[in-house]
């Protein structure tokens, strides 16, 4: 049996799109799925890493952008078990930086593509080809000189996930840099190029690069960061006689949280004492930020650990009891929860503490962190923005300022309202996971409060399809393609079931639509959005847009807007 050998090594970007590899995207793979978050998070890290570590005259500090996991022998071909995400971000990213500099566009090429030949006959050989069902996508729209201006007249009607992903990045990009200078761009071209570090891992047989991947992957119940810090802090505590008490306090939240809630605690905890995002490993800020300030190990137990972790565990669990507000304060904690994020419950978590006994306080706190937690969302903010506001928050309430007052990063601008606004006002539906949260949100308010929204599925469905078939009820009623596009994703054509969805029953006409998909074995629908809907003769633009006005009066007025 040979033996299989394994390649490590780390290589700057100019290496990794150069002619030593040519990545491809295996079947078995999943589609590009990063969404402007994820762009947005890879290009802030790297221009404020770049900013941080800028020293004149001296060595510029190189970036590690993390691994990658390929099957490759000798040759280049390359087939990446893990690391497409990032590939093709970072080529996205490349394909922007040249149509934003002209003068350089011949030198940043070679990167994406190496260019064919007409006298031999040979085709561009593109540095990263992706799946076959986006590859010409990639290339035609990313890749090739020209596709970024291509790619803002092309409409998002008919893409595919990934590939909505892919074009929603590029613009992003594109907005991202336009306001800088093409010196600047060089320089930040330069710094990609050359002082951004991946490393490589390679392997010629499959099964020894999934192991690989397997075991790079695996969080396993190894020692955690938990473990670690509880050696830290029990060890310290004097006199001896009292670390078993303190190890009892300590293991009894671990198995009260259990283990995965447990250590997220302490990510949560890291925040609210550092208050910006993590630059070091969690355990050297950890140590650092929150047990090195605390009076000895004991407070730090008493003081930090066990009031935060009580905070937590209500939070998480809805769970507040109060003579008062009880039940409106458990609501606001349950739809925090519905949140696609969990970078609200650091602040959540230190008002709680200091104001548990204040439920009037706690009240007024959390319809405002649910307001700002919510818009945040609708405005697909990355990690980096919301960590940076969520970070000032904590500020205002460490010193106890006035969370009301204009300034306060509890409450919107005027700017922000208005986008939230358009936002809403907009192909709602196309947004990853805020229609969902945004049509239970109107459900709730049209329902005083009153309605249950515990069942197995609940999918959202237009009234009108999307694809509607030739000469059916939907293309009589709204026969101009342009208004069907227009008004297909907006709110006032969405509608919730608690059922699976039936793509045989989205073209249903009109009325057998309400009598057969929107309604239940009872006869009406669980959902006052849908029972609304039901009670409608006909579906036309004109009560597609009344619904609609509706509806954005509802939400302005629920948060404020």
């Amino acid at each position: 049996m040979s033996k299989i050998t394994i390649h490590g090594e780390s290589y700057p970007i100019s290496k990794i799109f150069s002619d030593e590899f040519v990545f491809t995207i295996p079947l078995y793979q999943r589609p590009y799925a990063w969404t402007t978050e994820h762009a947005g998070e890879l290009l802030d890290d790297i221009i404020t890493f770049r900013e941080d570590n800028n020293e004149d005259g001296g060595s510029v500090s190189p970036y590690f952008l993390g691994s990658i996991v390929l099957i490759k022998d000798y040759a280049p071909d390359a087939q990446v078990v893990d690391g497409q995400q990032r590939l093709a971000t970072l080529t996205i990213l490349l394909s922007t930086l040249r149509h934003l500099t002209p003068t350089y566009a011949s030198d940043i090429t070679p990167f994406i593509y190496e260019k064919g030949s007409e006298i031999k006959g040979t085709p561009n050989r593109y540095r990263l080809t992706l799946k076959e069902k986006d590859a010409e996508f990639f290339k035609e729209y990313i890749q090739d000189e020209n596709g970024l201006e291509k790619l803002r007249n092309l409409g998002a009607g008919r893409l595919s996930d990934s590939q909505r992903n892919i074009a929603e990045n590029a613009l992003y990009f594109l907005d991202k840099l336009k306001d800088y200078s093409e010196k600047e761009l060089l320089s930040l071209t330069q710094f990609i190029i050359n002082h951004c570090i991946i490393v490589g891992v390679s392997t010629p047989d499959f099964n020894s690069a999934w192991r690989i991947f397997s075991i790079l992957n695996d969080r396993g119940l190894d020692l955690s960061i938990t473990d670690i810090i509880k050696a830290d802090v029990i060890g310290t505590i004097i006199p001896l006689s009292e670390q078993d008490s303190y190890t009892d306090k300590w293991e009894d939240l671990e198995v009260a949280l259990g283990r995965d809630t447990f250590r997220d605690l302490f990510a949560h905890i890291r925040m609210i004492h550092r208050k910006t995002k993590q630059k070091d490993t969690i355990l050297e800020e950890f140590r650092q930020y929150v047990v090195k300030p605390t009076k000895d190990s004991k407070s730090f137990i008493d003081n930090v650990l066990i009031p935060y972790a009580n905070a937590f565990d209500v939070i998480k669990n809805s769970s507040y009891q109060s003579y008062k507000h009880a039940e409106e304060v458990n609501a606001l904690l349950s739809w925090l929860n519905r949140i696609d994020n969990v970078d609200w419950i650091p602040p959540a978590v230190l008002y709680f503490s200091k104001n548990k006994d204040k439920p009037n306080m706690l009240f007024d706190f959390f319809t405002e962190l649910e307001r700002l937690a919510a818009s945040l969302m609708i405005l697909r903010a990355n990690i980096n923005q919301r960590l940076d506001r969520y970070g000032k928050l904590l500020t205002f309430i460490d010193a106890e300022d006035d969370l009301n007052k204009s300034s306060s990063p509890l409450q919107l601008t005027p700017q922000e309202r208005s986008e939230i606004l358009n936002a809403l006002n907009g192909n709602i539906y196309l947004s990853k996971n805020v229609p969902r949260y945004v049509l239970l949100r109107l459900d709730a308010a049209l329902s005083d409060g009153k309605a249950s929204y515990e069942y197995p599925f609940i999918t959202i469905e237009h009234v009108m399809p999307q694809n509607p078939s030739e000469g059916s009820y939907w293309t009589k009623h709204f026969p101009d393609k342009e208004d069907r596009e227009m008004f297909v994703h907006k709110l006032g054509n969405l509608v919730l079931l608690s059922r699976k969805k039936n793509s045989q029953a989205r073209n249903y006409d009109f009325d057998k639509k309400k009598r057969q998909y929107f309604a239940t074995d009872k006869g009406i629908s669980p959902f006052v959005l849908t029972t609304q809907v039901m009670q409608e003769q006909e579906w036309t633009p004109e009560v597609i847009e009344k619904r609609q006005e509706h509806l954005i009066e509802i939400l302005s007025e629920l948060w404020r807007l």
